[in-house]
């Protein structure tokens, strides 16, 4: 007989970052350990600098460890071997083989964060033999005067945007969004986008690497700090059309502004027939406690507000479920019945700033909310073939005076 799996709490992974700051071990209660090449193990303290805490990756370079349970010590990558179909759901493994699909992270983003862009799924898997990266932020926190660069605030030439990134002043055409908790933003593949100022997000995206640095706000220039650029690699991925303002979804502290429309919905008129819209049927009741953030082949999410238990049909989903955990805490209680034939609930508990995976095999449970301000974000895959609308195949996006002769090549 099978033994059951269970919700999946894994341990966060530090990621250095030149722009980090503090607030992932000081607000979100993270405890980092980092281990040297002899197996030696250091607890992060609050003054080191992290910007990225990876809450749950399947990237062969960086895999997550099972924290809790019976499956404690284990990989992500070692569970998707064993129980792949268990994990993920038939529909999701079929389409995403034995990677998991989803990764998913907390930024820190203090400093200037690089000026970048992500390929999407066909040009990444034709170039680099990868998934795409698109991008979905949370805001968490924003201080006083953060700020969100995404895209452009007009249409430009791809030789407007190589000179801007050459002479320092792309800033000028970048569209820029002042943050403030409870904001989402979907970042299409092709949209250029940074950030600087102190902000705290919860990121979802592809389990993908493939970022594209175009220009370090002049860190490039200091040996001591330079990174690698790829702003010719990345010339002809780049939407270079005005931002879509209904990307961007003001939260509840923009008042009578706040967004009522995801920031980004399936364009599909199946009338349900291929799934898309099922997230209208996974749980016992809507409205305010439930809200769909986004909507794209790659992920859904949706934002539940708990005061009170939810009841969760895992068979309407069809696909693993991640819940991150925004404000308060919860638990997921799942029914279940002892030897002696005693029913009694399982529970798992998570708090702010701590990911659960539930996966795709799980019964019916319950969310319940240990907070009455409980927040959480809850994201799904469901793979749906959709024509990638945000490259414009229309834009010439080559350089004056380039020879580009093969490229492809190098």
């Amino acid at each position: 007989m099978e033994k059951k799996l269970y919700p999946l709490k894994f341990i966060p992974i530090p990621s250095r970052r030149p722009w980090g700051g503090t607030a992932l071990v000081k607000d979100l209660a993270k405890n980092f350990v980092e281990c040297d090449d002899e197996g030696n193990e250091t607890v992060l303290g609050e003054d080191v600098l992290v910007g990225e805490s990876w809450e749950l990756a399947d990237m062969g370079f960086e895999d997550s460890v099972v924290e809790n349970g019976w499956l404690a010590g284990n990989t992500i990558g070692e569970l998707m071997e064993t129980y792949i179909e268990r994990i993920v759901g038939e529909n999701v493994y079929n389409y995403y083989g034995r990677q998991f699909p989803l990764l998913v992270k907390f930024l820190d983003i203090n400093d200037k964060l690089s000026v970048q862009v992500h390929p999407d799924d066909e040009i990444a898997a034709e170039r680099y033999d990868s998934l795409g990266k698109t991008e979905f932020w949370y805001v968490m926190d924003a201080k006083p005067g953060a700020k969100i660069y995404v895209g452009f605030n007009k249409e430009v030439s791809a030789q407007e945007f190589y000179d801007r990134c050459q002479n320092g002043t792309v800033d000028e055409i970048m569209n820029v969004i002042y943050p403030k908790a409870g904001d989402a933003i979907f970042l299409a593949p092709g949209t250029v986008h940074a950030a600087d100022g102190g902000i705290l997000i919860a990121e979802i995206q592809e389990s993908s690497d493939m970022t594209f640095r175009l220009y370090d706000w002049g860190r490039e220039f200091n040996p001591a700090t330079a990174r690698k650029l790829h702003l010719e690699e990345a010339i002809d991925l780049i939407d270079y059309r005005a931002f879509d303002q209904g990307l961007y979804r003001k939260g509840p502290l923009w008042g009578e502004e706040a967004s009522s429309e995801p920031c980004r919905k399936t364009d599909c008129d199946c009338d349900g027939e291929c799934g898309c819209h099922e997230h209208e049927h996974h749980h016992h009741e809507e409205g305010k406690v439930v809200e769909t953030l986004v909507e794209c082949p790659q992920f859904n999410v949706t934002k539940l507000k708990l005061a009170d238990p939810l009841h969760i049909y895992t068979e309407k989903f069809e696909s693993f479920i991640i819940y991150i955990c925004i404000e308060g805490s919860a638990s997921i209680q799942v029914p279940s019945t002892k030897e002696n034939g005693e029913a009694y609930m399982e529970n798992y508990e998570f708090a702010k700033g701590e990911t659960i995976l539930v996966p795709a095999d799980m019964p019916d449970f319950y969310l319940v909310p240990r907070d009455r301000s409980t927040v959480l974000l809850e994201a799904v895959t469901r793979p749906v073939e959709e024509v990638d609308e945000y490259i414009d195949p229309d834009t010439e996006a080559f350089l004056e005076d380039e020879d580009y002769e093969g490229l492809e090549d190098e």
